[in-house]
């Protein structure tokens, strides 16, 4: 198996809503984006299949040097093959990718977050950054298309934060930030009991309202003239908000089940973008 082979399968794989924004990219700038896309997801599993948190610490510093020791010109895993002889051209730096792996180490020592702007560091490593590196490789030529592709990033990891309270609790982790728990009468151990109540429905209709907002503000900060090649990252909005409604139509039942999208449900709102600019 090539190492191109090797992250075609692992962003595939993952059956994540991403996917379905790379298949509308020109073939160099898909190669990079799943190349980079296959980097998050090798480290993220790290966390997420982490059974012990001494060895799952122990992976992530070898992510660490296995970076460092890429952009030395000595890459030896998979996914680095494939990323490094493309890094370059789309601006890939070291940084970015060790940003996503301080943002996993974060999980792996705090399960819980005082306040938004604690939760909003977690989110700029995990997300925001991932949000640059994927603007840069689709294509942009104003400055302030940083500032949209980050809070957009926030924006889907916010989403993808409501959509997981319940795995999340499985794992001990809760990840709405402690003082908004207690501004809405949400103890944790409700959270991980996965007990519903009206105070939870009303703590996650205020998570879901800060996400929506989030939405509008990238938006806004788009440039006219990055409109066009940003349309990946719009269909990953489309397909993100088009999930949001759906938990908020299902009253925020997040706690026992995983609301989802299906994949042609996913497919269609991507084409749109694509083809009719619509979000």
């Amino acid at each position: 198996m090539t190492p191109q082979d090797y992250v075609q399968q692992k962003a595939a794989g993952s059956g994540s809503s991403f996917y379905y924004a790379f298949l509308f990219l020109a073939p160099p700038k898909r190669a990079a984006i799943t190349a980079f896309y296959a980097f998050c997801r090798e480290v993220d599993d790290v966390v997420d299949d982490a059974t012990d948190i001494g060895v799952a610490a122990t992976k992530l510093a070898w992510w660490q040097q296995e970076v460092a020791k890429a952009y030395a010109g000595q890459p030896s895993h998979p996914v680095m093959l494939a990323l490094m002889p493309i890094a370059k051209d789309f601006a890939i730096e070291q940084r970015h990718l060790q940003a996503v792996i301080e943002g996993c180490q974060m999980d792996l020592n705090q399960t819980r977050y005082l306040d938004y702007i604690a939760l909003s560091r977690y989110c700029h490593l995990v997300a925001g950054v991932v949000g640059e590196v994927a603007a840069q490789i689709f294509g942009q030529t104003q400055t302030q298309t940083t500032a949209y592709a980050h809070t957009l990033g926030q924006a889907l990891q916010l989403t993808n934060i409501i959509r997981d309270v319940g795995e999340d609790a499985i794992r001990g982790r809760i990840y709405l930030p402690v003082n908004e728990l207690q501004q809405f009468g949400v103890t944790a151990q409700e959270i991980l009991n996965r007990t519903y109540s009206d105070r939870f429905t009303a703590l996650m209709q205020f998570q879901a309202q800060r996400a929506q907002g989030l939405y509008d503000q990238a938006f806004a900060l788009l440039a006219t003239e990055d409109r066009r090649a940003q349309k990946p990252g719009l269909m990953m909005a489309s397909i993100y908000r088009a999930l949001l409604g759906e938990i908020e139509r299902e009253q925020f039942k997040v706690l026992h089940q995983r609301i989802s999208l299906t994949p042609l449900r996913k497919f269609w709102l991507a084409w749109r973008v694509q083809a009719l600019g619509k979000l």
